[in-house]
Order: C-alpha cells, then structure tokens, then sequence
C-alpha cells in the first residue's frame, strides 16, 4: 500500500468549547509527527463555529475545516471528513469525539497498531469511569447483544465507541455508495456493514469520561429507537448472509466475518 498517511477525523456539533481542549491535547502528537486533523463542522450555530475558527486560527499548521451548510448527523459529517482525507492523500482517519470523552494519551497505541494491520478497523472499546451515565451503560450492552446476533459472531466488544482507526479506502467507498444511518445508528451501522465487506477488525480498551463541557447529544428514548432501527434493517441483512455464516460454521472460512483479535491495554 501507499506510505502510512494517518490524520485525525473529528465531526463536531455544539462541542466547541470542548473541542478546542481536544485539538489542544493533540497539538504535541500532531507537531511531532507531522499529522494532520480534520475538523467537520455539522451545521453548527455561530457559538460553535466561532470556537472552530479559533482552533484553525491557533493551529493553522496541522487543522483542515470542512464545513457542512447544515446538521446532518455525525454520519455525514464523518462521510465529508473522509471525502477530504481522500483529496489529501490520507490513508487512515482516526475518528475521535469532539467532546472530550476518549483517552487521547491511547493515540501513538492505536496508529501503531493501525501501521501493523493496515487493512484493519482498529477499534477502541470503553473502559468507563463513574461520570458514565446508566442510559449510555445500557445501550452499550444493548448494542453489542444484537452484534453478536447479526454477525454469528462474539467477537465485537463494543459497538458504539467512536474511537477508532479506519482505513481511507475501503471507508471512502463505504460511504459514498451506500445508505447508512447518519445519526446515532452510524457508529454501530459502518462497523457492521464494514465487517460484512470483510474489513479486518482488532478492539483495544481505551478510558472515557462524559462529556467535559456537560452537552450530550445522545437523547436516551429517541436515539435508542434509532439505534433499534438500525439493528432491524441489520437483521434483514444478516438473514440473507445465512449461507455464508453456515458456510463459516462448516468450514472454518473468515470471509464473514474476519477474524477478530482483541488486544491488551498497554502497548
């Protein structure tokens, strides 16, 4: 493949203020390495852009603005984050949250894995502190419950973790050929659709806190239902890949779904 190319995809509504504590804890990773990170402005308010254009203005070396003229949900701002890491020759996009959540000391652990299995989505899974909420606890298990339906497979530790390396190429034609859901169904939906294109997989634990500037957007009722959505439209998909599941059971075969290698906290 091409030279290892990495940046940092961050998808941003009303996390402004957060999101500048974000890019700042990645300044020293980017300057030192020369990597890049691409913010996507979802549609935000002026509050929020103007908490973007200070970012850019105080890192104009490594920040790249993407502006979408309205919220679409992260889905779409992810999708036009990837859009311009393909333009700039970007070979793999680390999604990270703009609201602080995710470990960003776990960042050289998660690349250097990315580096090792190029071809692989290198995904974090969440070691949770006491600011989780239970809402959140519950549809991690929810989640991760129907993945191992839909893929015959236990090998999904976490399906709604955003924290992870994906690989430019196999994502880009992802997103820009296929219906998916732009909203709090994304992170579950591309992981699964992904796997089920044979995109290899690893899972590595990484520490989360809720949320520094004290904004969620996940709503419990409304977004558990689109996410229960997501898993109906999965479930349909997954009743046509039975042969191939079968064909697995029988054969050993890993053409659905790859292999799966969990790996420890410390690198």
């Amino acid at each position: 493949m091409a030279q290892y190319t990495p940046a940092f995809l961050i998808p941003v509504y009303n996390h402004g203020k957060a999101c500048i504590q974000v890019v700042d804890s990645l300044a020293d990773y980017c300057h030192s390495t020369g990597t890049k990170v691409i913010l996507v402005d979802d549609g935000n308010g002026q509050e929020t852009k103007d908490c973007l254009a200070q970012i850019k203005a105080s890192h104009p070396d490594f920040v790249d603005l993407v502006v979408c003229p309205k919220n679409g949900g992260k889905g779409l701002a992810f999708k036009a984050g990837v859009i311009r890491a393909k333009e700039m020759g970007i070979t793999h996009v680390l999604q990270i949250d703009a609201d602080g959540q995710h470990d960003a000391s776990r960042v050289p652990f998660f690349f250097e894995q990315s580096k090792l299995a190029p071809d692989a989505m290198i995904c974090g899974y969440p070691e949770y502190d006491e600011t989780a909420p239970k809402h959140r606890l519950n549809a991690h298990s929810f989640a991760n419950m129907w993945c191992a339906i839909v893929t015959w497979s236990r090998g999904i530790v976490d399906a709604l973790c955003g924290f992870r390396v994906y690989p430019v190429e196999a994502t880009y034609d992802f997103v820009t050929k296929h219906r998916y859901d732009a909203r709090m169904g994304f992170d579950t939906e591309i992981l699964i659709k992904l796997i089920w294109k044979n995109v290899p997989y690893k899972f590595f634990p990484v520490k989360v806190t809720y949320p520094t500037d004290g904004i969620s957007n996940f709503h419990a009722v409304r977004d558990n239902i689109r996410i229960s959505w997501v898993f109906t439209k999965l479930c349909g998909g997954m009743l046509l890949r039975i042969p191939l599941f079968i064909l697995r059971l029988f054969t050993g075969s890993v053409e659905n779904p790859p292999a799966n290698i969990n790996g420890p906290c410390n690198g």
